[in-house]
């Protein structure tokens, strides 16, 4: 009977000693690889030849609950003590990061689904109809607009593109992001890369679900009312840019709204090329919520 209380009384100890310890995990920084693994597995996603189908999918899934599983079972069988304790912590790593790895080709499927859109596989030319949701600066230093609720003519619904952008060729007002306008425009599909292995544009219009991309050498017509209730996000951002531009004047005042709002539509080209020359033009492409966490930052630690 002694023998009997004597086991049953070495167990707690041991499992108490067990949970005592510093979590493997912790202890690994697991948590900080996270995004490494994560990020891995949507690279390698990426590099596929093709898109896994759905069977493709429902394997990672089987094998990503088989791995978070078994890093679950290598965790019991080390506090029961029929594996040792660094055995039990090392199946229990790999498992979770093995299940964090496989969920990035799952994520990024899934966003590749979510965003899937039909994309223009012709040349179009006629009446473009739909609502301001973008406004910036193409890199030839014309105004583009981007429209959402596109209509097209001889488009079933269907087949038309969530989104389109189009440059303006001839000086003009700007609509209001949230209007609805339209125009008679040429569209086509989003380019690919310009040499082998350069960036593909279509691969990043894809995610952004930009169905085709032109230019209007027609003046933009309102179709439709100013917008009512709360306006768009992108309508304040570029008041207040607006604002900035007027107040500061000249470049400076169009370089100082890029920085804090992240509206580049008033920077010229030539101003541009200055940047890119001295080396500052990545100053520019940083959104305005980084500069202003940088410089809040500063401000906090010098007070």
């Amino acid at each position: 009977m002694a023998a009997i209380d004597h086991g049953t009384a070495v167990r707690p100890v041991q499992r108490g000693a067990a949970a005592a310890r510093t979590d493997a995990v912790a202890r690994a920084g697991l948590l900080v690889w996270a995004p490494v693994l994560l990020g891995t597995g949507i690279g390698l996603w990426f590099a596929l030849p093709v898109e896994p189908g759905l069977m493709g999918h429902a394997a990672l899934s089987l094998a990503m609950l088989a791995s978070m599983a078994a890093a679950r079972a290598a965790l019991r069988r080390a506090e029961a003590g029929v594996i040792g304790r660094g055995a039990g912590d090392a199946l229990r790593l790999g498992g979770i990061g093995l299940a964090i790895l496989l969920a990035g080709p799952l994520v990024a499927g899934a966003r590749a689904h979510l965003v899937a859109a039909p994309v223009l596989d012709f040349r179009y030319y006629g009446p473009v109809e739909g609502r301001v949701v973008a406004i910036d600066r193409s890199a030839r230093d014309r105004i583009r607009l981007t429209l959402d609720q596109v209509v097209l003519r001889d488009t079933p619904p269907a087949r038309t593109h969530a989104r389109v952008r189009l440059s303006l060729t001839n000086p003009q007002d700007v609509p209001v992001p949230g209007r609805r306008v339209m125009l008679t425009g040429h569209l086509g599909p989003p380019p690919g890369p310009a040499e082998p292995g350069a960036f593909d544009f279509r691969r990043a219009a894809f995610f952004e679900r930009l169905g085709a991309v032109g230019y209007t050498r027609t003046p933009v017509l309102a179709a439709g009312p100013p917008p009512q209730g709360t306006p768009l996000a992108e309508a304040v951002r570029l008041r207040l840019a607006q604002a900035m531009r007027d107040r500061i004047g000249g470049q400076e005042g169009a370089v100082a709204a890029a920085l804090m709002t992240g509206d580049r539509s008033g920077i010229h080209e030539a101003t541009n090329q200055l940047m890119r020359d001295s080396n500052l033009y990545h100053i520019v492409s940083i959104s305005g919520l980084h500069m202003s966490m940088l410089a809040g930052f500063i401000y906090t630690a010098l007070r």
